[in-house]
């Protein structure tokens, strides 16, 4: 996801002299062509992700397009009060953009992780949240961020994720996409562990169920009729996130269902609190209750 973000960047920093990349020391050698090609569009602000943040919405209102990188965690958390005040509430058109979504940085623990930051930052007002679900998305999310005037949350993971999509297709802000069609149960993701949904149908057809996939991969807006529309037809949908399961999508997902009245069976499938262990990312989300195995087996519960 990393190369797929940095290569749009450098395509729309080569078209766009308004746009800027900032960053808060992490990722200095990744922006090295970045920095070779565009040393006037490009600004290393330290380790000081507030500052940063609050240089971006300075440089927003004067017209540019900054988009502020560094791990996820660090900005949703440690700088909260900026994109609050200086880029939501002033609706400056600031791109934050996190790396190392949910448990990816598995091996560093749960201070690096971003599992509780959709759940902080969807109660902002004028914040669109985007979470890419494959290097492809991600290409696609990043345009459509540059395209939209506003504040804009990118979420991505680091450099290893699977694509999931096998040919292109319309990204639509706003929009969820069915990866899979199914008629018994409807997982609902965002962000790379849709490609372990996607295993997961696989695994469960062969256990004579159909199980729909929906990527959403704008939390805010969310797609409420592609929901309503899952709900309708399949009776049964599981949200799974690398997430908190307060706040995320889980969350989300759950007062479009109530708000509609709709009393289907419903799971979520998420972290009860801190991230937990040590590992690679497939043993972490083991450890955490999201793995294959674990989906597989509240799919199975569903539908006794």
């Amino acid at each position: 996801m990393r190369t797929a973000y940095l290569d749009t960047l450098y395509e729309l920093a080569g078209k766009d002299q308004r746009v800027y990349a900032l960053i808060s020391d992490n990722g200095a050698i990744v922006y090295d062509k970045y920095r070779r090609d565009f040393a006037s569009q490009y600004l290393n602000l330290g380790i000081s992700e507030a500052n940063m943040l609050g240089m971006a919405a300075g440089m927003a209102s004067c017209g540019k397009i900054p988009f502020a990188y560094t791990i996820g965690a660090f900005l949703a958390y440690r700088a909260f009060e900026f994109i609050r005040n200086d880029i939501c509430l002033q609706q400056q058109n600031v791109k934050i953009v996190g790396t190392g979504a949910g448990e990816v940085y598995s091996a560093l623990g749960p201070t690096h992780h971003a599992t509780e930051d959709l759940g902080e930052l969807r109660s902002l007002p004028n914040l669109t949240i985007l979470c890419p679900a494959s290097p492809l998305e991600v290409r696609k999310a990043t345009m459509a961020a540059y395209q939209y005037e506003g504040p804009v949350y990118l979420r991505l993971g680091t450099n290893r994720e699977q694509e999931v999509y096998q040919q292109d297709y319309s990204f639509e802000l706003g929009k969820g996409i069915v990866l899979r069609a199914g008629k018994d149960v409807t997982l609902v993701g965002t962000g790379s562990i849709v490609s372990d949904l996607l295993e997961v149908a696989e695994l469960s057809q062969k256990e004579g169920i159909s199980v729909r996939v929906v990527n959403i991969h704008t939390i805010k807006p969310l797609d409420r009729e592609i929901i309503l529309q899952a709900a309708e037809e399949t009776g049964r949908i599981i949200t799974v996130e690398d997430h908190n399961v307060t706040g995320g999508i889980g969350s989300a997902v759950a007062e479009v269902l109530a708000e509609a009245g709709l009393g289907i069976k419903f799971r979520r499938m998420g972290l009860p609190g801190f991230s937990q262990g040590y590992g690679t990312y497939a043993q972490v989300k083991d450890l955490n209750g999201i793995g294959i195995g674990q989906i597989c087996a509240e799919v199975r519960a569903i539908m006794s």
